[in-house]
C-alpha cells in the first residue's frame, strides 16, 4: 500500500510561513527564508526546470522526497488565487508547467472543474474534505506514495485525521516569531524519529507517525 508523506520546512519556533501572507508575500513576511536551502540545490532546480544549483546532501534529500510520489494533496492557500469563488484565470503559482508532474488534489470550499497543465500535472479541486482528497490521491497514485504538500492547515487536518504515515521536518535555523504554526491543535501525536540528516543550512528529521 502507498504511504502518505509530508515534507515541509519549519522554523526553530515552529512556523512554516511568516505573518501577513498576501499575494505579494505568499509565504508571509520572512517566510521565504525557510526555503533558501532548497532553492540553492540542484535537486530543487531540476524539478522546477531551472539549470544549476548545488550537488549536496540537501539536494539528495529533495530528490529522495519526490522520487516515488504519484500524487499530491494541497490546500487552497498553497494553490493560491485568493478566497471565495474561483477566478478560473488563476492556474497556480508555477506557470504553464508546474513541478509536480502528477495529479494534484486541492482542498477547497468552492467547486471548480479539473485543470490540466503541461507536464502531466492535473489539478482536481476537492470539496469533500481531507479524507476525500487523500482517498482520491491514493487511487490516482497506485502503488506510489501520496505527498501532503501543504500548507499548515492541510497538514494539520491530515495529522488530526491520523492519515499521515511519515512527517519529514526540514528544520531551518531561523526565528520567525509569528505566522502559521504547524503543530497547533493536532492533539497527542506519537512521533518516532527514524532518520536525521544535517547540513550547514538545515536539519532534516523524518518521523514515523503513530496511529
Amino acid at each position: 500500500m502507498n504511504s502518505i508523506t509530508c515534507h515541509i520546512s519549519i522554523s526553530l519556533d515552529g512556523y512554516v510561513a511568516g505573518p501577513n501572507q498576501s499575494p505579494e508575500h505568499p509565504l508571509g513576511e520572512g517566510g521565504e527564508r525557510l526555503h533558501e536551502w532548497a532553492l540553492a540545490t540542484e535537486g530543487w532546480r531540476s524539478q522546477h526546470g531551472v539549470e544549476g544549483g548545488e550537488r549536496s546532501t540537501d539536494s539528495e534529500v529533495i530528490e529522495e522526497a519526490v522520487r516515488d510520489v504519484g500524487a499530491y494533496v494541497m490546500g487552497r492557500g498553497m494553490f493560491g488565487g485568493a478566497d471565495g469563488p474561483w477566478d478560473d484565470t488563476w492556474t497556480g503559482w508555477w506557470g504553464e508547467e508546474p513541478p509536480f508532474h502528477a495529479p494534484v488534489f486541492v482542498l477547497t470550499h468552492h467547486e471548480r472543474d479539473p485543470l490540466a497543465m503541461r507536464g502531466d500535472t492535473t489539478f482536481t479541486f476537492v470539496t469533500g474534505g481531507i479524507e476525500s482528497a487523500v482517498a482520491q490521491a491514493r487511487d490516482a497514485a497506485g502503488d506510489r506514495d501520496v505527498a501532503i504538500a501543504g500548507g499548515a492547515s492541510t497538514v494539520q487536518q491530515a495529522l488530526c485525521a491520523r492519515l499521515l504515515d511519515e512527517l519529514c521536518l526540514h528544520i531551518v535555523p531561523v526565528i520567525l516569531g509569528a505566522g502559521d504554526r504547524l503543530l497547533d491543535g493536532v492533539g497527542d501525536l506519537h512521533l518516532r524519529p527514524v532518520t536525521v540528516v544535517d547540513s550547514p543550512a538545515v536539519t532534516h528529521v523524518t518521523y514515523r507517525v503513530g496511529r
